[in-house]
C-alpha cells in the first residue's frame, strides 16, 4: 500500500515544482522531494482518508519522501476525531523537518476542542524539537487570538527561548499577528523589549508590514526597534 501511494505521488510529480521547492525549503534535500503541487496533495489526502488506508500510511514513520511528510500533514489534518488526531500529531511531530509541513499541518478538529488542544501545546512549547515547537505556536496564534484570547498565552510564548531561525521566527509572527489582533495587551511585550533583539525586530517588522495596524501605531512600533547584539 505504501508503494502504491509512493508510486501515485510520482505520477503527479511536476519537475519544475520540485526545483522551486527546492530553493524554497533549502533545510530539505532536493532529491527528497518528489515535485507534488499542494492542490494534488490535498486530494490524495481525502481520498486516502476515505478508502480507509490512512491508519497504515500513518504508520510508516520516517517518510522518506518531504512530499510523504506532507500529505500526511494534510491527512492529519482531516482527522475528525480529536483524540486520535492528537495520537496520531503526537507520534508525527517529531519527524517533522521543515516549516512548510509543520505550518500547514492545521487540524479543523482542533476548532471545537480548543480548551482540550491548550495542555498539548503547552507540553509542545517545552518539547526539543525545533518543528513541535514551532507547531505549538502557530497553534496558539491560530486558535487563540480571537475570542478565546487569555493574556497568559502570549506569556507562553514570551517565554520561548531558541537559538533556532525557524521557532524564532514563529514568535516573531505570532507577536505581529497578536499587535493586530490584541493591540493594547500585546504592545507592553514591545515596550518591554521581552522578546530578544532580533525576534523583538522581526515582530515589529513583521506587524508593520500589516494593513491591520494603523499607521499611527506602525510609527510607534518602529520607535521601538532595538540594535541587535554583534
Amino acid at each position: 500500500m505504501i508503494e502504491e501511494i509512493r508510486e501515485e505521488l510520482f505520477a503527479l510529480q511536476d519537475l519544475k515544482y520540485q526545483e522551486f521547492q527546492a530553493k524554497l525549503i533549502p533545510s530539505i534535500e532536493a532529491d527528497s522531494m518528489i515535485g507534488v503541487r499542494t492542490p494534488e496533495l490535498r486530494k490524495l489526502a481525502k481520498k486516502i482518508g476515505k478508502s480507509g488506508d490512512a491508519e497504515k500510511f500513518l504508520k510508516e514513520l520516517p517518510h522518506t519522501y518531504f512530499d510523504e511528510n506532507q500529505l500526511h500533514a494534510f491527512i492529519l489534518s482531516g482527522e475528525k476525531e480529536f483524540a486520535k488526531c492528537i495520537e496520531e500529531l503526537e507520534a508525527f511531530l517529531p519527524y517533522v523537518d521543515n516549516w512548510a509541513t509543520c505550518d500547514q499541518m492545521s487540524p479543523k478538529v482542533f476548532k471545537k476542542h480548543r480548551q482540550e488542544l491548550l495542555p498539548y501545546i503547552e507540553k509542545w512549547l517545552q518539547a526539543d524539537e525545533t518543528y513541535t515547537v514551532r507547531f505549538g505556536i502557530g497553534m496558539l496564534m491560530e486558535h487563540f487570538l480571537d475570542e478565546e484570547y487569555d493574556e497568559r498565552y502570549p506569556e507562553m510564548v514570551a517565554s520561548v527561548r531558541s537559538e533556532e531561525y525557524y521557532v524564532n521566527m514563529m514568535i516573531a509572527w505570532y507577536f505581529a499577528t497578536a499587535l493586530a489582533k490584541q493591540y493594547e495587551s500585546i504592545v507592553p511585550y514591545i515596550e518591554k523589549r521581552r522578546l530578544e533583539a532580533w525576534t523583538h525586530n522581526k515582530a515589529i517588522q513583521k506587524a508593520v508590514e500589516s494593513y491591520r495596524i494603523t499607521p499611527e501605531q506602525k510609527t510607534y512600533l518602529k520607535s521601538l526597534k532595538v540594535k541587535n547584539k554583534s
